[in-house]
């Protein structure tokens, strides 16, 4: 079960006054069908730089991608599970976000989900433990730690045997070598 991400959102009423436009759990939310237990709930999507704040309409509400499009963002929730429950399909997986940066067969050897995006990525650990492992060492992630992924590959390996919930926000970036 996918958790629920309880988000706010603002925007402005007819008279220009603000306001918050939502108040909801985060209705696009999913489990990844080939790594069980993986959530991800979108909180909110744009498509353009820079932002249009204009209108009310649910920008999250659009089939999930694993990366930004061009000139987009992503605000994200991720529920990472604990490894070993079960195995993981990384074509499933990767496949369902619709990424265009799937695993190779050379990084799938030191971790089957290992990969990078074409973005640049801001994360917080919200709560929970798990490890960043990157081509040439890891570095284990708590609550509270803050990560900016800069288009390097690597991977979320959760060693601890309870879930690790982060946050993580995408924009596109130019592909690093």
């Amino acid at each position: 079960m996918v958790q629920k991400v309880r988000r706010f959102v603002t925007g402005h009423n007819a008279a220009g006054k603000a306001i918050v436009m939502l108040d909801d759990h985060a209705p696009n939310a999913t489990e990844i069908k080939g790594w069980p237990g993986l959530g991800v709930t979108e909180v909110w999507v744009t498509d353009e730089m820079p932002v249009d704040n204009h209108g009310a309409k649910d920008r999250s509400l659009r089939p999930m991608r694993h990366d930004p499009t061009p000139s987009g963002t992503i605000f994200r929730v991720v529920e990472i599970p604990p490894e070993g429950a079960s195995k993981i399909d990384t074509e499933a997986a990767f496949g369902q976000l619709g990424s265009h940066n799937k695993p190779s067969a050379a990084d799938s050897a030191k971790h089957p989900t290992m990969h990078k995006t074409n973005s640049i990525d801001y994360l917080v650990v919200i709560s929970g433990s798990m490890h960043m492992l990157m081509e040439e060492g890891e570095v284990e992630l708590h609550a509270g730690d803050c990560i900016v992924q800069r288009g390097t590959n690597h991977a979320w390996v959760n060693r601890s045997g309870k879930p690790c919930l982060i946050a993580a926000v995408l924009i596109d970036a130019k592909p690093a070598p």
